[in-house]
């Protein structure tokens, strides 16, 4: 009887070879040391951009401070740290602040401050304060809004109106003058400084009221201006009216005089010459007898000169 051999189908081969343990170790420690090589890289410098400070602080104590836009910076990793502070010019603004005038009317107003930081004085702001918000909360927005109302409530309602550029220069004088510390103030600027309603409003009648009696002084002075007018122009007529009478007084009198002078002339010369006359007549006479002779009357007669032989 034949013997059965059993073939047996050999195993298919694997796909692929399995990486050897060995360097799959490698490979991980190699990332890892990558990672940890790029944390330390990134932690080993910082940049400081043109207007800002950095206070390089090791293990919590101050290791330097960097000039204004140094830009590029190495650190120790890990145990270093960068505080940042801006050296511009920056401004803070508190609205609807209340205070009372001298003569106890209440305004609202808005006040803007612009500060800035010297250089030279961040290793002092980093160390009393921490931060520049800590600095604005703790020094500025204490003493600042209290300024304000005492350099305000030396003013009464009006004066801090009409005198409105005085006050700016008392207000930010007195912020100046009490902020001691390691920042500069540019300037205080008080804006939009609104009273009570019933305030505004008697403010409001008062000016109608003073525009009212301008306008009365006004028409008075003008009254006044064309009534003297009035009075300069009779005074012309009225001299002019002497002047006129004057002339024809001068002239009747000159007319006078002149016919006097006539008369006495004609009388004189009849005195001294009587046949005067008789030659007047004689010139005028056309060498007719008249034609109608009234009863009673005379002929004329004309003495004719007679030759002589």
């Amino acid at each position: 009887m034949p013997r059965l051999i059993d073939y047996q189908t050999p195993a298919s081969p694997p796909q692929g070879y399995p990486l050897p343990t060995k360097l799959i170790r490698w490979v991980a420690v190699f990332l890892a040391s990558l990672l940890v090589l790029f944390i330390i890289v990134t932690n080993s410098y910082y940049t400081v951009n043109v207007g800002y400070v950095a206070v390089i602080t090791r293990n919590g104590r101050i290791a330097t401070v960097t000039s204004a836009g140094s830009g590029l910076g190495w650190m120790v990793p890990f145990i270093s740290s960068v505080h940042k502070f801006s050296v511009q010019s920056q401004a803070v603004v508190y609205d609807q602040m209340q205070s009372y005038s001298l003569d106890q009317q209440p305004a609202y107003f808005k006040v803007s401050l612009r500060y800035h930081v010297s250089p030279g004085d961040v290793e002092d702001v980093y160390t009393q304060y921490g931060t520049e918000d800590s600095m604005v909360a703790k020094l500025l927005d204490r003493i600042v809004p209290q300024q304000v109302k005492t350099a305000f409530g030396q003013y009464t309602a009006v004066t801090a109106i009409a005198d409105r550029g005085k006050m700016n220069a008392a207000v930010a004088s007195s912020v100046v003058t009490a902020i001691q510390g390691p920042v500069v103030i540019e300037g205080v600027q008080l804006e939009d400084i609104k009273f009570s309603d019933a305030y505004e409003n008697g403010v409001e009648q008062r000016m109608l009221a003073q525009v009212q009696v301008q306008k009365m002084e006004q028409d008075r002075d003008q009254q006044q201006v064309q009534a003297q007018i009035t009075v300069i122009q009779a005074q012309a007529q009225a001299d002019a009216n002497v002047a006129q009478a004057t002339a024809q007084a001068k002239a009747t009198t000159l007319a006078g005089n002149a016919t006097a002078a006539a008369i006495r002339a004609r009388g004189d010369a009849l005195r001294d010459n009587p046949n005067l006359v008789e030659l007047t007549a004689a010139e005028r006479w056309d060498g007719h007898l008249p034609t109608t002779m009234v009863p009673g009357s005379t002929l004329p007669f004309v003495t004719l000169p007679t030759g002589h032989n």
